[in-house]
Protein backbone atom coordinates (compact mmCIF):
# COMPACT_ATOMS: atom_id res chain seq x y z
CA UNK A 1 0.00 0.00 0.00
CA UNK A 2 3.03 2.41 0.79
CA UNK A 3 4.37 1.75 -2.99
CA UNK A 4 0.82 2.60 -4.03
CA UNK A 5 0.84 6.28 -2.39
CA UNK A 6 4.29 7.04 -3.35
CA UNK A 7 3.82 8.84 -7.00
CA UNK A 8 1.39 10.59 -5.79
CA UNK A 9 3.81 11.84 -2.45
CA UNK A 10 6.57 12.29 -4.40
CA UNK A 11 4.25 14.83 -6.75
CA UNK A 12 3.33 16.74 -3.66
CA UNK A 13 6.58 17.20 -2.26
CA UNK A 14 7.86 18.63 -6.07
CA UNK A 15 4.64 20.81 -5.64
CA UNK A 16 5.37 22.23 -2.32
CA UNK A 17 8.95 22.38 -3.06
CA UNK A 18 7.93 24.79 -5.84
CA UNK A 19 5.10 26.86 -4.69
CA UNK A 20 6.85 30.13 -4.59
CA UNK A 21 6.54 29.45 -8.54
CA UNK A 22 3.34 28.67 -9.28
CA UNK A 23 2.96 28.93 -13.41
CA UNK A 24 6.16 26.01 -12.53
CA UNK A 25 4.02 24.34 -9.85
CA UNK A 26 0.83 24.37 -11.59
CA UNK A 27 2.33 22.70 -14.99
CA UNK A 28 3.92 20.01 -13.26
CA UNK A 29 0.22 19.43 -11.81
CA UNK A 30 -0.99 19.45 -15.41
CA UNK A 31 1.58 17.24 -16.85
CA UNK A 32 0.92 14.84 -14.49
CA UNK A 33 -2.76 14.98 -14.39
CA UNK A 34 -2.62 14.61 -18.29
CA UNK A 35 -0.01 11.81 -18.68
CA UNK A 36 -2.81 9.58 -16.30
CA UNK A 37 -6.21 10.94 -17.35
CA UNK A 38 -5.63 11.75 -21.17
CA UNK A 39 -5.76 8.02 -22.27
CA UNK A 40 -8.66 7.42 -19.69
CA UNK A 41 -10.72 9.85 -21.36
CA UNK A 42 -10.19 8.85 -24.89
CA UNK A 43 -11.67 5.65 -24.02
CA UNK A 44 -14.99 7.71 -22.20
CA UNK A 45 -14.99 10.02 -25.33
CA UNK A 46 -14.25 6.82 -27.77
CA UNK A 47 -12.23 8.97 -29.86
CA UNK A 48 -8.64 8.22 -31.43
CA UNK A 49 -6.99 11.61 -31.35
CA UNK A 50 -5.94 12.89 -27.69
CA UNK A 51 -7.01 16.67 -28.77
CA UNK A 52 -10.66 16.32 -27.95
CA UNK A 53 -9.15 14.13 -24.70
CA UNK A 54 -7.13 17.00 -23.55
CA UNK A 55 -9.62 19.59 -24.52
CA UNK A 56 -12.59 17.88 -22.23
CA UNK A 57 -10.04 17.34 -20.23
CA UNK A 58 -8.51 21.10 -19.90
CA UNK A 59 -12.47 22.04 -19.01
CA UNK A 60 -12.66 19.43 -16.04
CA UNK A 61 -9.16 20.58 -14.66
CA UNK A 62 -10.29 24.21 -14.92
CA UNK A 63 -13.77 23.34 -13.17
CA UNK A 64 -12.00 21.27 -10.61
CA UNK A 65 -9.18 24.85 -9.46
CA UNK A 66 -12.17 26.37 -9.25
CA UNK A 67 -14.39 24.24 -6.96
CA UNK A 68 -11.61 23.55 -4.83
CA UNK A 69 -10.03 26.80 -4.28
CA UNK A 70 -11.88 29.98 -5.95
CA UNK A 71 -15.56 29.03 -5.23
CA UNK A 72 -15.48 30.27 -1.83
CA UNK A 73 -14.93 33.89 -2.61
CA UNK A 74 -16.59 34.32 -5.54
CA UNK A 75 -20.52 36.04 -5.14
CA UNK A 76 -23.55 33.42 -5.29
CA UNK A 77 -24.28 34.69 -8.95
CA UNK A 78 -20.92 33.94 -10.01
CA UNK A 79 -21.39 30.81 -8.84
CA UNK A 80 -24.16 29.83 -10.80
CA UNK A 81 -23.20 31.67 -13.78
CA UNK A 82 -19.75 29.88 -14.17
CA UNK A 83 -20.55 26.43 -13.15
CA UNK A 84 -23.82 26.65 -15.23
CA UNK A 85 -21.31 27.50 -18.53
CA UNK A 86 -19.26 24.96 -17.55
CA UNK A 87 -22.26 22.26 -18.02
CA UNK A 88 -23.15 23.68 -20.90
CA UNK A 89 -19.86 23.54 -22.44
CA UNK A 90 -19.30 20.05 -21.31
CA UNK A 91 -22.88 18.67 -22.92
CA UNK A 92 -21.81 21.15 -26.15
CA UNK A 93 -18.60 19.15 -26.48
CA UNK A 94 -20.09 15.86 -26.07
CA UNK A 95 -22.69 16.97 -29.26
CA UNK A 96 -19.91 18.26 -30.98
CA UNK A 97 -17.64 15.08 -31.16
CA UNK A 98 -20.61 13.26 -32.70
CA UNK A 99 -21.97 15.39 -35.23
CA UNK A 100 -22.70 15.58 -38.34
CA UNK A 101 -21.17 18.54 -40.58
CA UNK A 102 -22.84 17.56 -43.76
CA UNK A 103 -21.32 14.23 -44.63
CA UNK A 104 -21.82 12.78 -48.36
CA UNK A 105 -19.68 9.57 -48.26
CA UNK A 106 -17.55 7.48 -46.09
CA UNK A 107 -14.35 6.05 -47.43
CA UNK A 108 -16.17 6.53 -51.12
CA UNK A 109 -14.42 3.75 -53.48
CA UNK A 110 -13.16 4.87 -56.84
CA UNK A 111 -16.39 3.46 -58.47
CA UNK A 112 -19.17 5.54 -56.08
CA UNK A 113 -16.62 8.65 -55.22
CA UNK A 114 -17.76 12.16 -56.58
CA UNK A 115 -15.16 13.25 -58.87
CA UNK A 116 -13.47 16.47 -57.70
CA UNK A 117 -13.78 17.78 -61.40
CA UNK A 118 -17.65 17.19 -61.00
CA UNK A 119 -17.88 18.74 -58.07
CA UNK A 120 -15.75 21.82 -59.61
CA UNK A 121 -18.91 21.81 -62.36
CA UNK A 122 -21.44 21.82 -60.24
CA UNK A 123 -20.12 24.57 -58.14
CA UNK A 124 -19.58 26.08 -61.70
CA UNK A 125 -23.32 26.19 -62.95
CA UNK A 126 -25.01 26.40 -60.43
CA UNK A 127 -23.38 29.27 -58.20
CA UNK A 128 -26.72 30.71 -57.27
CA UNK A 129 -27.88 27.41 -55.78
CA UNK A 130 -27.21 27.45 -51.56
CA UNK A 131 -24.54 26.05 -49.53
CA UNK A 132 -25.81 22.53 -49.59
CA UNK A 133 -24.52 22.27 -53.17
CA UNK A 134 -20.55 23.29 -51.95
CA UNK A 135 -19.21 19.84 -51.41
CA UNK A 136 -15.73 20.00 -50.65
CA UNK A 137 -13.72 16.92 -49.45
CA UNK A 138 -11.77 16.99 -45.96
CA UNK A 139 -8.10 16.25 -46.59
CA UNK A 140 -7.98 14.33 -43.30
CA UNK A 141 -11.16 12.52 -42.94
CA UNK A 142 -11.23 11.68 -46.59
CA UNK A 143 -15.28 12.28 -46.82
CA UNK A 144 -16.88 14.89 -48.23
CA UNK A 145 -18.87 17.64 -46.50
CA UNK A 146 -21.32 20.12 -47.81
CA UNK A 147 -20.35 23.06 -46.53
CA UNK A 148 -16.53 22.67 -45.24
CA UNK A 149 -14.72 25.17 -43.26
CA UNK A 150 -12.26 23.21 -41.68
CA UNK A 151 -11.21 20.14 -40.00
CA UNK A 152 -10.84 20.64 -36.56
CA UNK A 153 -8.47 18.49 -34.73
CA UNK A 154 -9.38 19.81 -31.09
CA UNK A 155 -13.29 18.82 -31.46
CA UNK A 156 -12.27 15.99 -33.75
CA UNK A 157 -14.51 16.54 -36.05
CA UNK A 158 -15.47 18.38 -39.86
CA UNK A 159 -17.11 21.47 -39.59
CA UNK A 160 -19.81 21.99 -42.29
CA UNK A 161 -22.68 22.89 -42.89
CA UNK A 162 -24.83 20.94 -40.41
CA UNK A 163 -22.38 21.74 -37.92
CA UNK A 164 -21.46 25.05 -38.02
CA UNK A 165 -23.96 27.05 -35.93
CA UNK A 166 -22.86 24.69 -33.24
CA UNK A 167 -19.21 25.17 -33.78
CA UNK A 168 -19.92 28.88 -33.55
CA UNK A 169 -21.83 28.39 -30.29
CA UNK A 170 -19.50 26.28 -28.84
CA UNK A 171 -16.48 28.95 -29.26
CA UNK A 172 -18.70 31.71 -28.18
CA UNK A 173 -19.18 29.37 -25.05
CA UNK A 174 -15.80 28.66 -24.81
CA UNK A 175 -14.80 33.11 -24.27
CA UNK A 176 -17.56 33.48 -22.36
CA UNK A 177 -16.48 30.63 -19.97
CA UNK A 178 -13.11 32.11 -20.54
CA UNK A 179 -13.93 35.20 -19.71
CA UNK A 180 -15.84 34.30 -16.41
CA UNK A 181 -13.20 32.57 -15.13
CA UNK A 182 -10.52 35.23 -15.70
CA UNK A 183 -12.95 37.68 -13.60
CA UNK A 184 -13.57 34.93 -10.46
CA UNK A 185 -9.62 35.10 -10.58
CA UNK A 186 -9.56 38.68 -10.33
CA UNK A 187 -11.63 38.40 -7.56
CA UNK A 188 -9.99 35.42 -5.76
CA UNK A 189 -6.56 37.70 -6.19
CA UNK A 190 -8.14 40.99 -4.95
CA UNK A 191 -9.24 38.65 -1.55
CA UNK A 192 -5.94 37.43 -1.22
CA UNK A 193 -4.33 40.74 -1.38
CA UNK A 194 -6.59 41.46 1.86
CA UNK A 195 -5.15 38.52 3.32
CA UNK A 196 -1.71 39.29 2.52
CA UNK A 197 -2.19 42.89 4.63
CA UNK A 198 -3.44 41.19 6.77
CA UNK A 199 -0.01 38.63 7.44
CA UNK A 200 -0.68 35.63 5.93
CA UNK A 201 1.60 33.78 5.07
CA UNK A 202 0.56 33.26 1.25
CA UNK A 203 3.87 32.03 0.23
CA UNK A 204 3.21 28.32 1.47
CA UNK A 205 -0.76 28.63 0.63
CA UNK A 206 -0.30 25.69 -2.31
CA UNK A 207 -3.62 25.67 -3.20
CA UNK A 208 -3.95 29.69 -3.75
CA UNK A 209 -0.89 29.78 -5.79
CA UNK A 210 -2.60 27.17 -8.47
CA UNK A 211 -5.95 28.91 -8.96
CA UNK A 212 -3.88 32.12 -9.44
CA UNK A 213 -1.14 30.44 -11.82
CA UNK A 214 -3.97 29.02 -14.63
CA UNK A 215 -4.76 32.91 -15.12
CA UNK A 216 -1.62 33.07 -17.29
CA UNK A 217 -3.42 30.29 -19.48
CA UNK A 218 -7.01 31.20 -19.40
CA UNK A 219 -5.91 34.67 -20.59
CA UNK A 220 -3.35 32.63 -23.25
CA UNK A 221 -6.51 30.50 -24.27
CA UNK A 222 -8.95 33.86 -24.38
CA UNK A 223 -6.81 35.56 -26.88
CA UNK A 224 -6.70 33.15 -29.73
CA UNK A 225 -10.46 31.72 -29.05
CA UNK A 226 -11.22 35.58 -29.53
CA UNK A 227 -9.01 35.42 -32.95
CA UNK A 228 -10.41 32.55 -34.60
CA UNK A 229 -14.27 33.54 -33.52
CA UNK A 230 -13.65 36.71 -35.06
CA UNK A 231 -12.20 35.30 -38.36
CA UNK A 232 -15.29 32.99 -38.60
CA UNK A 233 -17.99 36.10 -38.46
CA UNK A 234 -15.57 37.37 -41.34
CA UNK A 235 -16.33 34.54 -42.98
CA UNK A 236 -20.44 34.11 -42.16
CA UNK A 237 -20.36 37.83 -42.86
CA UNK A 238 -18.78 37.94 -46.54
CA UNK A 239 -20.56 34.00 -46.80
CA UNK A 240 -17.14 31.68 -47.47
CA UNK A 241 -15.11 28.90 -45.83
CA UNK A 242 -11.87 28.90 -44.74
CA UNK A 243 -11.07 25.91 -47.30
CA UNK A 244 -12.39 28.20 -49.62
CA UNK A 245 -10.43 31.31 -48.77
CA UNK A 246 -7.33 29.05 -48.57
CA UNK A 247 -7.70 26.92 -51.06
CA UNK A 248 -9.04 29.66 -53.58
CA UNK A 249 -7.51 28.86 -56.80
CA UNK A 250 -8.72 24.85 -56.72
CA UNK A 251 -12.19 25.95 -57.69
CA UNK A 252 -13.03 27.95 -60.42
CA UNK A 253 -16.13 29.74 -59.42
CA UNK A 254 -13.34 32.03 -57.30
CA UNK A 255 -11.69 32.42 -59.94
CA UNK A 256 -11.70 35.52 -62.87
CA UNK A 257 -9.47 36.08 -65.65
CA UNK A 258 -8.84 39.59 -65.99
CA UNK A 259 -7.34 40.13 -69.48
CA UNK A 260 -4.96 42.29 -69.52
CA UNK A 261 -4.38 45.92 -71.26
CA UNK A 262 -5.13 45.69 -75.31
CA UNK A 263 -1.89 44.46 -77.14
CA UNK A 264 -0.74 42.29 -74.69
CA UNK A 265 -1.37 38.54 -74.68
CA UNK A 266 -1.13 37.55 -70.71
CA UNK A 267 -4.10 37.37 -68.36
CA UNK A 268 -4.05 37.90 -65.18
CA UNK A 269 -6.54 35.30 -62.62
CA UNK A 270 -8.08 37.03 -59.48
CA UNK A 271 -10.23 36.15 -56.54
CA UNK A 272 -13.86 36.57 -56.85
CA UNK A 273 -16.74 35.72 -54.30
CA UNK A 274 -19.60 33.98 -56.11
CA UNK A 275 -21.78 33.13 -52.81
CA UNK A 276 -21.60 36.83 -51.11
CA UNK A 277 -24.80 38.23 -51.43
CA UNK A 278 -24.79 41.08 -48.97
CA UNK A 279 -24.33 40.76 -45.20
CA UNK A 280 -27.77 40.55 -43.75
CA UNK A 281 -28.64 37.97 -46.33
CA UNK A 282 -25.01 36.13 -46.10
CA UNK A 283 -26.03 35.90 -42.29
CA UNK A 284 -29.66 34.56 -42.13
CA UNK A 285 -28.63 31.93 -44.61
CA UNK A 286 -26.16 30.93 -41.80
CA UNK A 287 -28.65 31.07 -39.47
CA UNK A 288 -31.22 28.77 -40.76
CA UNK A 289 -28.63 25.90 -41.24
CA UNK A 290 -29.50 22.54 -40.42
CA UNK A 291 -28.50 21.39 -37.30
Amino acid sequence: MAGSHRPLHSLSNTCFAYSKHPISCSSLLLRFVLLHSTPTFRRLLRVRSSAPAFVFFSVLFVWLVYIAFVRQDASLLMNLLFNGQIILLIFGLCRMLFSDPGLVSHNPSPSDAIPQSLVLEIDTHHQDIGLGDRLRCCPICKTYVKGFDHHCPAFGNCIGHKNYVLFMVLLFGFIWTEATYITCLSQYSAESELLDGDGARLEVNFSRKVARSTMLFSILQLVWQVAFFSWHVYCICFNIRTDEWIHWKRYPEFQIVVQSEQGQRSSEMKFRNPYDKGILQNVKEFMVSKQ
